[in-house]
């Protein structure tokens, strides 16, 4: 009885552990803000929440929020697609990782603002946010996923061989499972990485109707309450979209597993 109560303590006290740091950094945010004592360069907390209430209540809000998660997330899956196909083909034929290897490490030396203004000359303003976010994935899945194959059980792969597996069955039930986990890490971590990148390439494109644009017209007529207020946006629906992504990941892996138990 004392081993199944303890689960959900633990959960209650790291609720609890999340909700009084939030706290402590909000009071620190206010004891900052009543320091400076100027709302053009510090919005408190209060002034910040009550602005995005009143943003919401505009419909070109959501608009304007839904438009930004459109481009960004077309460039997050466009960078998983790439990476993940890019990774299976150069991890199984040697020349093509020799071939690739080089783009990919330009691509992860290279700073992304570089990126979007050469974007803003090859492609137009809606696709710049697109294709910034495309480039911060691909190259993290492209690892991943080759490291996942790389750590492939030699054993199951001797197994497979013996019971004269296809290329194709091979592929299915040795080294995609064994990949999974690398990609789900991989699919985690960049989704962060291509929401900022996005939202980089929304300030300098100025998409019509995007987080950026409004948080560069923030800054160009100084309301500093708007712009904290759209940078609260795009930190929660960053948070949001990264609490949906790990609960699709960890739900088929319950999936998964619950099949193989019922075999």
């Amino acid at each position: 009885m004392k081993i199944s109560g303890t689960q959900p303590e633990n959960k209650i006290k790291k609720i609890l552990g999340k909700v009084i740091s939030i706290v402590i950094w909000l009071l620190l945010w206010q004891a900052a803000c009543m320091a400076v004592n100027k709302e053009i360069l510090l919005v408190s907390p209060v002034r910040t929440a009550v602005r995005l209430f009143e943003l919401a209540g505009e419909a070109e809000f959501f608009v304007t929020a839904a438009m930004s998660m459109l481009r960004i997330l077309s460039g997050y899956a466009l960078g998983v697609a790439a990476g993940a196909a890019l990774s299976m083909l150069s991890s199984f034929f040697r020349p093509l990782r020799s071939f690739f290897a080089p783009a990919i490490g330009v691509v992860k030396a290279t700073p992304v603002a570089s990126f979007i203004i050469l974007a803003l000359v090859w492609f137009k303003r809606d696709s710049v946010p697109v294709f910034a976010s495309f480039l911060m994935v691909l190259p993290i899945i492209w690892a991943n996923v080759s490291e996942g194959i790389r750590e492939t059980d030699k054993g199951l792969l001797e197994m497979s061989r013996v019971f004269r597996f296809s290329r194709a069955k091979r592929l299915a039930y040795v080294y995609i499972p064994s990949a999974m986990p690398y990609f789900s890490a991989g699919c985690t971590t960049s989704l962060g990485l291509a929401w900022k990148a996005g939202i980089a390439a929304e300030v300098l494109s100025l998409p019509v109707s995007s987080i950026g644009r409004e948080l560069y017209d923030s800054k160009i007529y100084i309301e500093t309450a708007d712009l904290f207020a759209w940078t609260l946006v795009v930190i929660l629906m960053s948070m949001l979209l990264e609490v949906v992504l790990k609960g699709m990941i960890s739900g088929k892996f319950r999936a998964k597993g619950g099949k193989r138990r019922c075999r």
